[in-house]
Formats: C-alpha cells, structure tokens, sequence
C-alpha cells in the first residue's frame, strides 16, 4: 500500500479541524451579545438555521448571558449551552404567541389550547439540547406571591397573567425523531411545564438538573406524551408539580398513539405533587415501562397513577379509554413522604374512561411517610395483578385517613412484603407538611 506524505497528512489533519470547526456555529457571529439585556432571537435563529442548511452541527452558546423571545431547533442542530452560558427566556409575555404553520399537532386540542414555548422542535430529527449551561425560564415575571394557599396548601404564588396568554411549557418537541437532552440545568420557570416530550421516537435524556421553586403552580419537571424508545437517567429534578410523567393523550394528533418502552433509572426526585405519575383524562395506552434505583424525598405524594373527573381539566383531556399495563418499579427509595408513597385512583365520573390498569409489579421498595398505599379501582376496571415484592411500608402518623385501602381489586399478589405501623401522634404529619412548605 502507497505511504502518504506528512504533507498529506498534514492537510487531512488540517482538514478535519477545519470541519470540526466549520460545525460549531457560535451565536456570537450571528450578532449575538450575551449581556442579558439584548434579545438575540434573530441572531440564535439564523445560527440555527445557517447550522441545518450545512447539513447539521452546534449551536453554540459561551459566554455570556443570552435573553431570547421563542426559539425553533431544525433537523440536525444540537443547541450547545456551555457552562459558562444561560440561556435567558424573555420577560415579554407578548412574545409567547402560537407558532404558526405547525405540522405536527392540532394547536387547539393541546392542553391550555396553546402551543407557545421558549424551545420548539416541529417534526425535526437528530436534534438536541447539551451542554452544562442554563435554560432559565425567567419565570419570575410570570407569576407573584398569593396571600392564599392553594394546591394541597404548598402553592403561595399565582399567575399574572390570564389563560390565554400563559405560557404553558418550556422546551416543546413534536413529533420529532432521534432526540437528546443532555446535562443541562433548567430553572425560574414560568409557572408551566418544564420540558414536554409528544409524539416523538428515540429520546434520550439525561443528566438533567431541573430546580424548580415548589411553591409555584404547575412547574412540572418532565412529561413524556405518546412517545416511544425514550430513556431517562441521572436527572435531579425538584418539580413544584410532577416530577415525571408518562402520558398518552393524543387528542391533539391526527392518529392514536401510545406511551410504551421508557425506562427511567438513577433519578433523584422531589414534588409538590406526585414524584412520578402516569394517566390523566382519557389517556390512551401506557405500557411495557421500567423505573428503578430511584430516590423520592420530601415529595406530597410518591408514585400514582391517577385518572380524575373530566371536570377536573377543561382543556387537558384525551380521546381513548386510559390503559396502564406491564409498568416493572424497583429498588425505589422513599423518605419523608407527606401523603400517599402510592395512590392509585380511577374517579366515578363516568366520562372519565378506564379500560385496564394491570400487571403493576412493585419489588425492592421501602418508603417513610405519613400513610400507607391507597389503591382504588372502579367496578368497570378493577385493579388486576398487582405485585409487592421486598416492599416495605412504615408509617410515621396516627392519622388514620389512607390505611392501607384496596378496593376493587384484583390478582394482588404480597411476597415478602411488610407494613410497618411505627406510630407517632399526628403532629408528625403537620409537622412534615409545614417542612415541606419551608423549603
């Protein structure tokens, strides 16, 4: 075989630092200033796009504090927030308009009817948010401090602003392909969901930091909503809603779709809610999913699944009877629970559609908190083949409401399974939600 000639070598070295470089499209040379008072919308846009046109690269974000009204990621982009950057989410709530000309979703079926968010993705592949920088929601221009306390009595901050102009979530991907969200941190959000996951194949997310104010509504750490393939590991997330949610309300698609394969592992999780949650109104399937070597504390309610009255949310329902079957729990660790470790409820209103919640198997468990698990199935969809292995269960509070309740039930199965009723009087439970509000 022909030597090459160091000269030839050389240039291909040359070459391919050149192509390195050439796929890094810094904001800075689009006019971006990372000052935190400049709006780089038009700069961060047209760095995103120049980097698809090329044919796929990272948007890179360094140094600077970088204040964007609502940005869109293409087929290709890797939005890079190094550690040295934040990315600032604009204070104008006027900026938070519907897209317009979307493919993927019919806008008026989606929960709050809107489709507004700070990061959107559109039916894109091969796309991804990186880097250890910071997605900052600015949120605190979204809401003030209430003199009422609301939402199990943890919430003391509401909306500024009215429904039609809130901003629902802050990272939107649909319909997309092949996606990853990798070490960045999320905060300040604006009283909406932090990252919603619809429709979309092949997620990977990871090593997220999203710190969350629990106080303030519905500041949900991550849903994931008919969507397949998708892995979640390493996050820390600290939600003043749910934690994480697996859903599967396709009402706002043209077809149909389940929420089935996501494994969730090594998370640390706190909520003003549910730590973990699956179903809603109508949800749809949810199926073949598994969670473990997780850790929940000083969370209001641990894992549940939960399908409430259609009254319950005006905007925010599915179209199919709700299915949650062969979901796998294990090696979950649970401390200073304030209510129920598990709740499982299926409303009487009969809009409300349930098929089947079954083959639930719960193994390597063991939860601190102020009552037992409550499982309540309905006479048209009982519980069926509930399993408790290496589970166990010590309850800090002479509060009787939540003993251990199974009611139209099913096939449960208890292995090596204890309950351990260490009392104390009920100041303990008064006491643990008051912590809770402290924090």
């Amino acid at each position: 075989m022909k030597k090459r000639s160091l000269t030839t070598l050389l240039f291909i070295s040359l070459l391919s630092v050149f192509i390195a470089q050439a796929a890094d499209f810094d904001v800075r040379r689009y006019g971006a200033k990372g000052d935190g008072k400049k709006k780089n919308t038009v700069a961060i846009q047209k760095a995103i796009d120049a980097c698809h046109k090329a044919g796929g690269g990272r948007v890179v974000l360094a140094d600077g504090i970088y204040m964007t009204a609502p940005i869109q990621l293409k087929t290709g982009v890797n939005l890079y927030i190094d550690s040295t950057a934040r990315l600032l989410a604009s204070p104008d709530i006027d900026d938070y308009a519907n897209w317009k000309n979307v493919k993927h979703v019919i806008t008026e079926n989606l929960p709050r009817k809107k489709n507004a968010c700070l990061i959107f993705a559109d039916e894109a592949d091969n796309i991804a948010i990186t880097g250890s920088g910071t997605i900052d929601g600015n949120g605190i221009y979204h809401f003030s401090r209430s003199d009422k306390r609301w939402f199990n009595d943890i919430w003391t901050y509401e909306r500024i602003f009215p429904e039609e102009k809130q901003l629902p979530r802050v990272v939107f991907f649909a319909g997309c392909k092949d996606v990853v969200i990798e070490d960045v941190t999320m905060t300040n959000q604006p009283a909406g969901w932090g990252y919603l996951i619809h429709d979309c194949d092949r997620v990977t997310i990871r090593g997220l930091k999203i710190m969350s104010d629990i106080h303030v509504p519905n500041n949900d750490g991550i849903h994931i909503n008919c969507s397949r393939d998708v892995n979640i590991s390493d996050c820390n997330i600290v939600a003043g809603d749910d934690a994480i949610i697996l859903r599967a309300n396709s009402r706002s698609l043209k077809e149909n779709k389940p929420t089935e394969r996501v494994t969730v592992s090594n998370c640390v999780l706190q909520s003003a809610a549910h730590a973990i949650r699956f179903g809603w109104v109508n949800d749809g399937v949810i199926r073949n999913c598994q969670l473990s070597d997780i850790v929940i504390t000083k969370t209001f309610r641990g894992i549940g699944i939960e399908l409430p009255s259609s009254s319950l949310t005006p905007t925010d329902y599915g179209r199919e009877a709700t299915v949650v079957e062969d979901i796998s729990l294990s090696n979950i660790t649970m401390t200073d629970i304030i209510t129920y470790p598990i709740y499982i409820i299926i409303n009487a209103d009969p809009k409300t559609k349930a098929e089947a919640i079954r083959n639930i198997h719960f193994s390597n468990m063991h939860v601190t908190g102020a009552h037992f698990p409550y499982l309540h199935g309905r006479e048209d969809c009982v519980l069926q083949n509930f399993v408790f292995d290496n589970c166990s269960f010590t309850r800090e509070t002479t509060n009787k409401v939540g003993d251990n309740i199974f009611s139209n039930t099913d096939g449960f199965v208890f292995n090596a399974t204890t309950f351990n009723t260490r009392s104390v009087n009920r100041k303990e439970y008064v006491r643990r939600l008051q912590k809770m509000k402290g924090l």
